[in-house]
């Protein structure tokens, strides 16, 4: 059935630009991510990233960092590899949404003052993605060619 509902979540038209926007915005997301779950690049690991997310009111502070976490270094793999990039990008846009509005909003614009400006371009670029999927080289459109053939 070509127009199964997972048929329209791989299929993208996109070109080449949908690489060249997948590639860096999923690193620096897992790059995130691994901070938040693993304690990678200067970050503060699970326990302490649960702990900073309790102190400012977003409980359960563990459950939080799984999710934000989980959401921005699972998300960003897949959004390398292209691999199911609507629903990737999509969960890592709530992800950066919520982070404007509980973390940044209250510092303004400009990230050098802890504003959302870093957060709101890192979702627009997710909600790109959302729109536009994978592109020619993702393993979106590997699958998709698949469920093609059946």
């Amino acid at each position: 059935m070509k127009t199964s509902i997972v048929n329209k979540v791989l299929t993208s038209k996109a070109g080449t630009a949908a690489l060249i926007l997948r590639v860096p915005v999923g690193l620096i997301l897992a790059a995130h991510g691994a901070q938040k779950l693993f304690g990678w690049f200067g970050g503060n690991g699970l326990a302490g990233t649960a702990q900073w997310l309790s102190s400012i009111g977003m409980e359960p502070g563990l459950l939080m960092a799984i999710l934000a976490g989980g959401a921005e270094f699972f998300g960003g793999l897949a959004l390398v590899l292209g691999l199911l990039t609507r629903p990737a990008a999509l969960v890592a846009a709530f992800t950066m949404l919520v982070a404007i509005f509980s973390v940044h909003i209250s510092n303004g614009l400009f990230a050098d003052n802890g504003g959302y400006e870093y957060a709101l371009v890192l979702m627009v670029a997710l909600i790109a993605l959302v729109i536009q999927g994978g592109g020619s080289f993702s393993m979106d459109k590997a699958l998709s060619e698949k469920f093609d053939r059946v």
